[in-house]
């Protein structure tokens, strides 16, 4: 295998998607707090982890097209100064709407984050490394929700919830600095020009559907457990907010970590001569059955079984988001990759704007979890049928033959 080496981007990049995930998660740690302290339903709650993706969504395909006609470079930095000032502000809201509008906002400046990364990724790395490239990516969103919710819990138990949102937003600034200094090549090592192609020829492959639909069941997931985990433990398992903010801590933490040897993994299986196709099918496939067993597992099992079902998801999970972005790197090379993430990303995120607030209204009609649980079970199995079913042979598209072959 040969040697991986972090490029001066795809660290950077990385740190900025461990500093999105760090501050749009930080209301989920909050969130008991929130609800003692203001007043607040759980519907109230669910609406505000789901309004961030009413912004979010919506704007990642215009987030697409914008890094690459303006570089994402620029696109990055100033996403990153909207939503470091979002999460600062939040500290000082007084109520719901005042949160609900900086959850919105919070939305705008993250959404250009994964188009804008990815295709820095693309630009930077040659395509038999894509695997580790983006598994070091992923351990760095992935370590957000850990490290956040770690330090968080632990720093709203001294100085409250309001001053870790001011702090935790000033302090992303900081990021801006080194990113500045920094020079973007046009295209990886080894990598051949290719021809730019439009949106709606992007639009027409059935690979991008696929890989939307597998994206939206794995988000689903994943959102649902991380918006409603440190409620569930709290309000359903009896946890404090202290061995909370551990337990989901250690979840999170290992869910980096399985995306970062997963992604070596899936580097040598290819450079040893598997073809993505066998590599990238199977990791996927298998990741969304193992969710759908352990979304079951969480809900019906005693405290002790739930708890191992949702580190073993955590694992699971874990193990598919190098393929997340390596499967549309592949497809659609540099040239299109900004545009295809945006429009991946988006239908995968529709999962943000559904979770968390749906799950609110489940628990409140329900009066528990099961049927939010069980839900996040259904789609897991329908994620199956979008990576294995629908996606077609995973292969570079040559993009000046695409009027003949779409």
């Amino acid at each position: 295998m040969r040697k991986f080496s972090i490029e001066r981007p795809v660290l950077l990049v990385t740190l900025a998607v461990f500093i999105n995930y760090v501050d749009r998660g930080n209301l989920a740690t909050a969130a008991p707090l929130i609800q003692d302290q203001l007043g607040l339903t759980a519907t109230q709650l669910g609406l505000l982890g789901s309004a961030f993706y009413y912004a979010y969504v919506p704007l990642m395909p215009a987030a697409g097209w914008l890094a690459e006609h303006l570089g994402p470079k620029r696109v990055l930095a100033a996403g990153i100064a909207i939503w470091s000032a979002a999460t600062a502000c939040t500290g000082l809201a007084g109520g719901f709407v005042a949160l609900l509008l900086l959850r919105l906002l919070l939305g705008v400046g993250e959404s250009v984050a994964f188009p804008a990364a990815t295709k820095v990724v693309a630009a930077s790395v040659p395509p038999d490394q894509l695997g580790i490239a983006n598994g070091f990516m992923s351990f760095g969103y992935l370590i957000g929700p850990a490290v956040g919710t770690a330090l968080g819990g632990y720093l709203m138990g001294y100085i409250g919830w309001r001053a870790v949102f001011v702090v935790f937003g000033l302090g992303s600034l900081i990021w801006l600095w080194p990113w500045r200094r920094v020079s973007l090549p046009a295209a990886a090592p080894g990598v051949a020009a290719s021809a730019t192609p439009s949106f709606v020829a992007i639009l027409s492959r059935r690979a991008l559907w696929g890989a939307a639909l597998g994206h939206f069941a794995a988000n689903y997931s994943y959102y649902f457990i991380i918006a409603w985990l440190p409620f569930y433990l709290v309000k359903v398992r009896g946890f404090s907010i202290t061995a909370m903010s551990m337990t989901a801590s250690w979840a999170y933490l290992l869910n980096a970590v399985a995306a970062l040897v997963m992604g070596a993994l899936t580097d040598r299986w290819i450079q040893s001569g598997s073809e993505p196709t066998r590599v990238y099918k199977p990791v996927m496939g298998l990741a969304q059955l193992g969710s759908f067993a352990c979304m079951l597992a969480m809900v019906t099992l005693p405290a002790a079984g739930s708890i191992a079902a949702l580190l073993a998801f955590e694992v699971i999970a874990g193990c598919s988001y190098p393929g997340i972005f390596a499967i549309p790197q592949t497809f659609a090379g540099p040239s299109a990759t900004g545009r295809w993430v945006g429009v991946q990303n988006a239908c995968g995120n529709v999962a943000g704007m559904i979770a968390p607030a749906l799950t609110g209204l489940l628990v409140d009609s329900t009066g528990g979890f099961d049927a939010a649980f069980a839900l996040a079970a259904a789609i897991s199995a329908l994620g199956f049928v979008g990576w294995v079913l629908i996606l077609p042979r995973i292969t570079p598209i040559d993009w000046s033959r695409t009027a003949r072959n779409v």
